[in-house]
């Protein structure tokens, strides 16, 4: 494992029109000792077309192509080869700032942080409109995120040399399932407040459609998490009034 070395996991699947401009605000950050692995989930379009071409021309941007299996497995896929101490997310169509990685490692440094996570705003699917700053929650224990939303995807970085290593599971919430499950081993989710990510909503991402979502947060709960009714209940409400806060506007 290379201690200063970020490897940067991107799940893609019929990314072809925005995967161009992520991997370009990957190498556009400040810190450079990054490496950027995206899978190709099988997609029918020219997605790993565009990245192979970055792959030529970056040797820090790698390749990973497999039949169509899902974001969990396309994001195992690229953990089974990542090389770096610390993992960080970032979907096929958002982009971080430039300062993201240097700025979320000096605040990792700073508190010896396992986990950290930071602000954000969104953006429309042609990447106009940036919306109001999401604020996020100084911490987050495995108790408190159960109920919340705070833990944007490609927000957030793990140092595996405080976390030790993780698997993806295959479920809908894979991310959140991984999240919780670093918490429960007992660290604590730090968040730095800085504006340092953007979200893309597409009207097609599976995550608007709230209905699905709902479902899918509940079953985390009961098949995965093994909460009781009452638990479930209790912690659902507080994470639907969350989210609803975090989306009320744009």
């Amino acid at each position: 494992m290379n201690d200063h070395l970020v490897s940067v996991i991107t799940p893609a699947y019929k990314a072809e029109k925005t995967i161009a401009e992520t991997i370009r605000s990957v190498q556009a950050q400040t810190y450079p000792d990054w490496e950027m692995l995206v899978v190709d989930d099988g997609s029918p379009d020219g997605t790993a077309g565009v990245v192979a071409q970055f792959a030529l021309e970056d040797p820090r941007v790698r390749l990973i192509r497999q039949a169509n299996a899902g974001p969990a497995m396309a994001r195992q896929a690229a953990l089974e080869q990542a090389r770096g101490r610390y993992v960080a997310f970032l979907d096929s169509d958002d982009l971080w700032l430039p300062e993201k990685l240097a700025r979320q490692l000096e605040f990792m440094s700073q508190y010896q942080a396992a986990i950290s996570y930071t602000s954000f705003r969104r953006i429309r699917a042609d990447g106009s409109g940036a919306g109001h700053r999401i604020r996020i929650p100084a911490r987050l224990t495995y108790r408190q995120l159960l109920g919340n939303t705070a833990l944007a995807t490609s927000t957030v970085l793990i140092d595996r040399a405080l976390t030790g290593d993780f698997q993806m599971t295959k479920t809908y919430y894979d991310d959140f399932v991984l999240w919780l499950e670093i918490l429960k081993r007992g660290h604590v989710a730090l968040g730095l407040n800085e504006d340092l990510m953007r979200y893309r909503v597409m009207g097609l991402s599976v995550s608007r459609n709230k209905g699905r979502s709902a479902r899918m947060v509940w079953g985390t709960y009961r098949e995965i998490e093994r909460l009781s009714l009452p638990v479930s209940a209790f912690h659902f409400v507080r994470y639907a009034v969350n989210a609803w806060r975090k989306y009320r506007t744009f």
